[in-house]
């Protein structure tokens, strides 16, 4: 607030800062960005980066605990080509898992980690036919589902799948995944990172065989 203050009428916080105070990155060190679309409060001021905008109208600001700030699709298009890109998909997917509008031209995946997404792109290099993500299969949600075929696909890092709880549950949700006809494929972080040559040839052979089946019932 005390940035917003500082540049004067019609100041807003943007960029980076105003994607930390939406909750859609982390907040890391000054300066401050702020855009402006007057000429008041020019001057430069230590820990504040200071952007003019003539497109800074009242339909792409707002208040986010009583500070001004760019709406969450103004912010994700002032962020597109000022950062490293997979930090600005970051942000996008925060943005689509909170629930924010995401602007025109501005597509989420529906990944919720740096690994789901590693793995559309594995299936995407490897001309594998895109999965559903993130589907809800009776009390579990399912990383990736080929429904058609009923093949789902966990992905696994450490830090999110070790311990003794963990373990458990991830076989209890793969039992009652095969219940319900599902066939279960667990690939690590380390195998879709090291491996993807090996991760693609095991699905196209469990998808292809899984459509064989289906077509001689």
């Amino acid at each position: 607030m005390a940035a917003v203050l500082a540049c004067g009428d019609g100041a807003a916080l943007s960029h980076r800062s105003a994607a930390e105070l939406w909750g859609l990155l982390r907040p890391h060190q000054v300066p401050v960005e702020v855009s402006t679309s007057s000429r008041s409060g020019r001057a430069k001021r230590a820990g504040i980066r200071l952007r003019r905008s003539t497109t800074l109208v009242d339909g792409v600001v707002t208040r986010r605990n009583g500070i001004p700030v760019t709406t969450v699709p103004r912010t994700i298009a002032d962020l597109r080509g000022t950062m490293p890109g997979w930090l600005w998909r970051r942000a996008v997917r925060q943005a689509e898992l909170a629930g924010f509008a995401l602007g025109p031209g501005v597509e989420g995946d529906g990944t919720r980690s740096d690994l789901e997404r590693d793995f559309l792109r594995l299936c995407r290099q490897h001309g594998l036919p895109r999965p559903e993500v993130n589907v809800r299969v009776g009390r579990w949600t399912v990383d990736f589902l080929w429904r058609a075929e009923r093949l789902a696909v966990e992905t696994d890092s450490y830090r999110y799948h070790r311990g003794r709880i963990a373990f458990q549950d991830d076989r209890a949700r793969d039992l009652d995944l095969r219940r319900r006809g599902l066939q279960v494929r667990r690939f690590s972080e380390l195998q879709i990172d090291e491996e993807p040559e090996r991760v693609a040839a095991d699905l196209e052979t469990a998808l292809a065989d899984l459509a064989l089946g289906r077509a001689t019932v």
